[in-house]
């Protein structure tokens, strides 16, 4: 008793279509895996470059700093513990902190440092955002205390605070 179709193609003959098939599939996709990796490397080489150029001209981009952030020193002693103006606090979990170029600096990486910065606290009273500020940024006036940002006037447009 036959149990296969006598049309049925032999069993070599199914698997060398499979295989054939499998790697006329890879060589399609090894191609276009290979030109699509060069145009985008390319793409992120002309952006990384003009990027770099951009920082390069004006030192770095402006930045906005949250007008309800308060000017400070702050020391990070051991995350989450810190000093802010001389006093104890902690870092909330979620903390951020920017470096001067904009990007998120580990605690770790700032701790034993005094850094001028601007902070802002989240609602249990946890510092939650942290900007260490560039020269032309310590230069521009701040305020340092609630009373102080609560009788200033921030112009949103220049981001510089005015003193009555």
């Amino acid at each position: 008793m036959t149990r296969c179709h006598p049309r049925a193609a032999p069993r070599a003959a199914q698997w060398s279509s499979f295989w054939l098939a499998t790697l006329a599939a890879l060589a399609t996709s090894a191609t276009f895996s290979a030109t699509f990796s060069a145009t985008s490397m390319s793409a992120l080489l002309l952006l990384s470059t003009s990027a770099q150029a951009a920082s390069e001209a004006s030192g770095f981009p402006p930045r906005k700093l949250a007008p309800q952030s308060l000017r400070g020193e702050l020391q990070v002693v051991a995350a989450p513990e810190a000093l802010l103006n001389g006093q104890g606090v902690r870092l909330a979990p979620g903390a951020r902190i920017r470096g001067q170029n904009n990007m998120l600096v580990m605690s770790g990486q700032a701790a034993g440092q005094k850094l001028t910065v601007n902070y802002t606290f989240d609602a249990y009273g946890l510092v939650m955002e942290v900007w260490i500020l560039r020269p032309e940024e310590i230069a521009q006036r701040w305020p340092k205390t609630l009373e102080e940002a609560s009788t200033w006037l921030f112009e949103p447009q220049t981001q510089t605070w005015i003193k009555p």
